[in-house]
Parts: C-alpha cells; sequence; structure tokens
C-alpha cells in the first residue's frame, strides 16, 4: 500500500515536470505553422493579382478584446496565488467573456470583409482576402482551444482543485491563452503593416 502510494506520487511529479516543456513544444510548432502562412503572404505579394486592403474594424475591436482578456487572467492568477478566490474567479469569467468577444468580433471583422465584396473563396475571391481569412480563421480556431482551456480552468476553479502553492493546470492555461494573446497582436501588426 505504502509503495503504491510512493508510486502514485513519483508518477504525479514526473507528470507536472513534463507538463510544461509538452505545452512549449506544441506552441513552438504553431508558431512554426503561422511563420510558414505569413511567409506565404509575403511571397504571394508579388503576384499580380494582389489587392491591398484595409483591415476591418473589427479587427481592432476584437485586438482590445484579447489584450484586455491577457490582462485579467494575468490578474485572476495573481489573486489567487494570493488566495484571493472571489476576485479570480470574477477575473477568469471576465477573460472567458473577453475571449468570446474576441470571437465573435473576428466573425464580425469577416462579414465587413464580404460587405466590402472581399471574398475568402470564390470566383470573387481574392489571394490576398484568401489568405488574410485563412490566417486569422486558424488563429480563431486556436483560440476556441483556448476558450475550451479556460472553461477546464473555471471548472477547476470552481472544484477548489487550485491552491496558492498547486496552480499548474492554471499556469498552463494561462501560458496557452498568452501564447494566443501574443500571436494574434503579432498577426494584426503583420496584417497592419504588410498589405
Amino acid at each position: 500500500m505504502v509503495q503504491e502510494e510512493i508510486l502514485q506520487e513519483e508518477l504525479s511529479v514526473a507528470k507536472k515536470k513534463s507538463a510544461k516543456p509538452m505545452l512549449w513544444i506544441s506552441m513552438i510548432s504553431m508558431v512554426m505553422f503561422f511563420a510558414g502562412l505569413t511567409s506565404a503572404y509575403v511571397i504571394s505579394m508579388k503576384r499580380d493579382d494582389w489587392v491591398s486592403f484595409d483591415l476591418p474594424q473589427a479587427f481592432y475591436v476584437s485586438t482590445f478584446f484579447i489584450v484586455a482578456s491577457s490582462i485579467t487572467l494575468f490578474l485572476s492568477q495573481k489573486f489567487l496565488k494570493n488566495d484571493k478566490r472571489q476576485l479570480s474567479l470574477i477575473l477568469l469569467l471576465v477573460t472567458f467573456l473577453l475571449g468570446i468577444g474576441f470571437i465573435w468580433q473576428q466573425y464580425v471583422g469577416f462579414n465587413q470583409l464580404k460587405s466590402v465584396g472581399l471574398f475568402f473563396t470564390g470566383p470573387e475571391s481574392t489571394v490576398s482576402t484568401s489568405f488574410i481569412i485563412g490566417i486569422t480563421f486558424m488563429h480563431v480556431l486556436h483560440l476556441l482551444a483556448g476558450v475550451l482551456v479556460l472553461l477546464v480552468v473555471i471548472y477547476n476553479h470552481f472544484k477548489n482543485k487550485y491552491k496558492p502553492n498547486d496552480m499548474l493546470g492554471f499556469e498552463l492555461g494561462a501560458i496557452f491563452w498568452h501564447f494566443v494573446d501574443i500571436l494574434w497582436i503579432y498577426l494584426f501588426f503583420f496584417f497592419y503593416f504588410i498589405r
């Protein structure tokens, strides 16, 4: 019985030690994926049929939402470390709502592009709009994964699974969320300056 408990403890420690490196490896692969997409965008700009256009206003709003969500998540984590669970939970829920707001504004942005005749596919589509919508959509998929991670973190927060000295799940969720935030800021400025 004692040996089983020791073995379980050792397995738990091993999982904790490998969790962050595995997350970092997956994020590096995502960086490489988006680097490839943005590189293809730059190369395609040399085409004769390239069309430049302004970013939709909704992308500016969504950028505000995602930056604000990183701030609220950072504060939530800080309050949890100080054992202020109620404030932490409120900020965690605000982070979730800001994430949903980001996704909604991305959808509004896609519709704003359509309203000015810029389509992702079909005879009216252009290479540039296909790229911006495709890349942005791939980011939204990653953000949806982040929203699911937030739901797990919120659930675990309700179940009191996080303690000031044991917050691994929260920390992993926060690292991924901040990564997706930074990735969007990179994409936003990339599209803003390179058209």
